[in-house]
């Protein structure tokens, strides 16, 4: 798995730093930040711009690139006890989801599933969560159905927004929260719809077809937590 990007790599290296396997430098950098990474790895590799961006695939590497060991989904048990859990909905833009893993973890949840597909471009994942997928739980739960009833199994409301839903300001939320969040174009998946307990909204200001998903799940998470 390639990462690249200075903040990111910083991150893993600083706080992960036994996951780097090759360190690819296409740029100088301080001598104490090298022993950092000379520490961490003795596989440190000088390469030429053009051999960056095609091990970066031409993203904004900005000198930094590695090689680190394989990210790995969580299992649902490791959150099934938590009290906050947010549900992608065959949600595929990995923009969004990126987005969203870093609001979940800013606004506390305990993990995020992904459902309703069957697989997901994680290292496009880490870039876009700005590292945040590698403090929180994700997990990787094709069946949207199975996971729905595993979760009221367990004691979870579910929550799904929608704009025909109840104002999101006037809900009050039960302990264990599971909020299930759909497709910009198609929503929440019907089946999964009529598995919900709740269906909730975002008041607007002024008339507007809707915000992007990850900014909504944004504004909904930060209800859930500070009320």
């Amino acid at each position: 798995m390639i990462i690249y990007g200075k903040q990111l790599f910083l991150h893993v290296l600083n706080n992960y730093p036994n996951r780097l396997k090759t360190v690819y430098l296409a740029k100088k950098c301080e001598q104490k930040l090298f022993s950092t990474i000379a520490n961490a790895t003795s596989t440190i590799v000088r390469v030429d711009n053009q051999k960056a961006q095609s091990l970066s695939r031409g993203g904004n590497h900005q000198g930094f690139i590695a090689e680190i060991e394989d990210l790995e989904y969580s299992d649902f048990s490791v959150v099934k006890n938590g009290s906050f859990l947010v549900i992608l909905n065959e949600i595929t833009d990995v923009g969004n989801i990126g987005a969203i893993v870093r609001s979940a973890y800013a606004f506390g949840a305990d993990g995020v599933i992904i459902s309703g597909i069957k697989s997901v471009n994680l290292e496009a994942i880490i870039r876009s969560s700005s590292a945040a997928v590698f403090e929180l739980p994700i997990i990787l739960y094709p069946s949207a159905l199975d996971m729905a009833n595993e979760l009221k199994q367990v004691g979870f409301t579910l929550y799904g927004a929608d704009m025909n839903g109840m104002n999101v300001n006037e809900v009050k939320f039960d302990s264990k929260v599971a909020l299930v969040m759909g497709s910009e174009g198609e929503g929440i998946n019907k089946k999964v719809k009529a598995k919900l307990d709740k269906i909730i909204s975002i008041k607007m200001a002024r008339a507007f077809d809707s915000l992007n998903v990850s900014a909504a799940t944004a504004v909904i998470c930060d209800r859930i937590t500070n009320g």
